[in-house]
């Protein structure tokens, strides 16, 4: 479909889905959106939902400004996958046990290594620039100075919420059976911190004081503020960068250990919180996309569905209208506490059937019936992607 207009706001708000179904809270954040004086546009994904701050689903490209609170503060999430050479009859006949050994090689949820990963010891992990990242901690907002050895520990690790690894099948087509690694994860908690600490800050400023919502407070270019948090954000951005890396780098060797003969393509990676520098209509402008990821002209992305529905590798078509985006998942269709509230352990076996995966009470607010039909959210954003692959889970990890 191609977009249409939200009505009453200042600059344009280009939208991908039928208005209709967008809930109040998530308009209302919008329309606030576009009533902000440095706002060029922005564009609405498919996937679109109320969050922090600002919409789940929001690409919105500023003139010499910058929201810390449109960004979110896991900095730097996004997903990466990799195909193998291997076809779904080549894994393990016991998928349990390769589940067990991926969340033996990745920790998952709140835990943290006992000791941080050697880049140098990990097959397939690029060695370059590890040194001069590290260093880079020193500079960071003084508020996290005591965070140094955590953050260490915490790379390559998973995280919880939605984030998750999986072990996925292509669906039809030339590539049909051939087996993917994929996962979903960000910057854990010193891109959190890091956040927290510039969203403060931002609200204090003079220039925020009259905002429709406290949490759109912005940084002006070429002020001390923005240097910071420009600083602090790029230095987190590759925390979650590297991070994925390393995962993606130890599940290939757990692969590898099970199935000796296998082999990888190149991975695919892409940011879907992040900030970047583009220009659209002849002006330079800060692209900030909370829940959605660059999809310029022949460039790969990734787009999730739930732990029980697949996932699809997407070619942007290079939209401008879209800012060059495309949405970041299925997007959620209800709150965690009331999916935990409708749903119960035995409709998340149900819905899970087939996929080797937790079906506990501590993943019903993961339940697939809790987010959008991930099929109508890419048929709304055709004239952005194109599917390249469809894959489906046999094993997800969750924290």
């Amino acid at each position: 479909m191609s977009h249409t207009l939200l009505p009453g706001t200042r600059a344009p708000v280009k939208v991908w889905t039928d208005p209709a179904t967008i809930e109040p809270q998530a308009s209302q954040q919008l329309r606030n959106i576009g009533t902000l004086p440095w706002v060029h546009g922005v564009a609405v994904m498919p996937d679109v939902h109320y969050g922090k701050g600002a919409t789940v689903g929001s690409v919105i490209a500023m003139r010499q400004a910058l929201a810390p609170a449109a960004v979110g503060v896991d900095i730097g999430c996004g997903m990466s996958a990799v195909r193998t050479s291997l076809i779904d009859a080549q894994l393990p006949d016991d998928l349990g046990a390769l589940r067990t050994a991926i969340e033996a090689a990745v920790p998952v949820g709140f835990q943290a290594r006992e000791t941080p990963v050697d880049p140098r010891r990990v097959h397939g992990l690029p060695t370059a620039g590890w040194d001069r990242f590290w260093s880079g901690f020193a500079d960071l907002h003084p508020g996290v100075a005591a965070l140094e050895s955590r953050a260490q520990r915490q790379l390559g690790t998973l995280g919880g919420g939605n984030h998750f690894i999986e072990v996925c099948v292509e669906q039809g087509g030339p590539g049909a059976g051939r087996v993917w690694l994929m996962l979903h994860s960000g910057s854990r908690n010193i891109g959190k911190e890091l956040a927290e600490r510039h969203i403060a800050a931002a609200r204090k400023l003079p220039h925020n004081a009259d905002l429709p919502d406290r949490d759109l407070a912005v940084f002006l270019a070429d002020t001390a503020e923005m240097a910071a948090y420009r600083r602090d954000l790029a230095w987190a951005q590759e925390y979650a960068a590297r991070n994925r890396a390393v995962m993606l780098a130890l599940l290939c060797r757990v692969l590898r250990t099970a199935v000796p003969a296998v082999r990888f393509d190149e991975p695919i990676s892409c940011h879907h919180n992040y900030v970047a520098e583009e220009v659209y209509d002849g002006v330079p402008l800060l692209v900030t996309r909370k829940g959605a990821i660059r999809a310029g002209r022949g460039e790969l992305g990734i787009i999730p569905g739930s732990m029980g529905t697949g996932s699809y590798i997407v070619r942007g078509r290079g939209s401008e209208a879209a800012y060059c985006s495309a949405s970041h998942g299925a997007g959620r269709r209800m709150s965690r506490s009331k999916a935990k509230k409708t749903y119960t352990v035995d409709d998340l076996a149900e819905q899970t059937a087939g996929v080797e995966c937790r079906k506990d009470a501590g993943v019903v607010d993961e339940i697939p019936a809790a987010y959008k039909d991930l099929d109508q959210v890419l048929a709304e954003q055709a004239d952005l992607v194109e599917v390249v692959a469809h894959l489906r889970q046999v094993v997800c990890v969750k924290g």
